[in-house]
């Protein structure tokens, strides 16, 4: 999720195409969930002591915990209290959009502290032994971004690539950007390439919250298009790319760049199910999973988390199952 101006909402909302009626058909419902299912910007992974936990914007990190990936149940904040750098970037010390992985023995956990409308923002990096809320130790600044820059430091996703270490980013002020890390301490490498991975061709370059996977020879990017945070106005939707390379160029099934505004539509809201984004992608026994949040139309408009099987096709495309 990013601190979206007003306006741009509205512009990317007004813009938006929405999926026509044969489209909606085709898209499944999540899994049924039952428990604690509000939720934004989740996260997901199995844990090596068994179960599930998912962090998500909300609180300090918000938590929820499963056995069975069906029950979910409030667990408090990944953190007891806002570690002091965080007010540099907004007022509440406000946390969003969290990426979890394991790695090395440890379970790496990223996360964006910024403030509406600005890409004054950070990605800091905490780690932790299990995995749970609670047990985060947090190292500080992963990567950060300013006013003179063109990108905005938002919305991580992790991910390892012939034996290096990367990190997709990205939202507005030109779209999804990615940065090589240090494996050691989780942090951008001094001086890296800032790559450029995708965006829209007009303002507000509406795409954002990037993810990144790996599948057979290539990587895939999915990304959210069009508005979030409005409810059931939200617009939102996943799209997807891919590469031979981790960082680009990415191109959908007719061959249209990302950094063109391509990308294969995943998966759009339909039914009750409205402004489906904020993804991650996460394996459970053999299986590739969707993560997202949607807002619940008979609901206010609540956000909840939804949860889908990631099938691949023959032709070596995702879609929802």
């Amino acid at each position: 999720m990013t601190r979206l101006r007003l306006a741009a909402v509205l512009a990317a909302a007004a813009l938006a195409l929405l999926p026509t009626t044969a489209q909606a058909a085709e898209y499944p419902d999540p899994q049924p969930i039952t428990g604690q299912q509000i939720i934004h910007d989740p996260t997901v992974i199995g844990l090596k002591s068994g179960g599930y936990v998912a962090y998500s914007t909300g609180g300090i990190i918000g938590a929820r915990l499963s056995k069975d990936r069906v029950q979910w149940d409030d667990a408090g904040n990944a953190f007891a209290a806002p570690p002091s750098w965080w007010y540099e970037y907004n007022s509440t010390g406000d946390p969003w959009a969290p990426d979890i992985s394991y790695r090395d023995g440890r379970y790496w956990l990223y996360y964006a502290v910024s403030s509406w409308g600005t890409n004054h923002s950070a990605i800091g990096v905490a780690t932790s032994p299990s995995g749970l809320p609670g047990t985060w130790t947090d190292h500080g600044k992963a990567f950060t971004s300013g006013t003179s820059d063109a990108w905005n430091a938002i919305d991580p996703a992790v991910t390892r690539a012939d034996g290096r270490l990367w990190m997709a980013f990205g939202s507005y002020w030109t779209g999804i950007r990615m940065v090589e890390l240090d494996p050691r301490t989780g942090k951008a490498v001094e001086g890296a390439t800032v790559h450029h991975l995708a965006t829209r061709p007009d303002e507000p370059y509406a795409v954002e919250g990037p993810y990144v996977v790996k599948h057979g020879r290539y990587y895939y990017l999915f990304a959210s298009y069009d508005a979030c945070c409005a409810g059931v106005n939200s617009t939102y939707k996943i799209r997807v790319g891919r590469s031979t390379s981790v960082t680009g160029s990415y191109v959908d099934s007719s061959g249209t760049p990302m950094l063109d505004g391509g990308g294969d539509l995943v998966l759009a809201g339909h039914g009750r199910f409205v402004g489906t984004g904020g993804e991650s992608v996460f394996r459970d026994e053999g299986q590739d999973w969707l993560a997202y949040h949607y807002y619940d139309a008979d609901d206010n408009g609540t956000p909840k988390l939804g949860l889908n099987r990631l099938s691949w096709h023959k032709n070596g495309w995702p879609g929802v199952g």
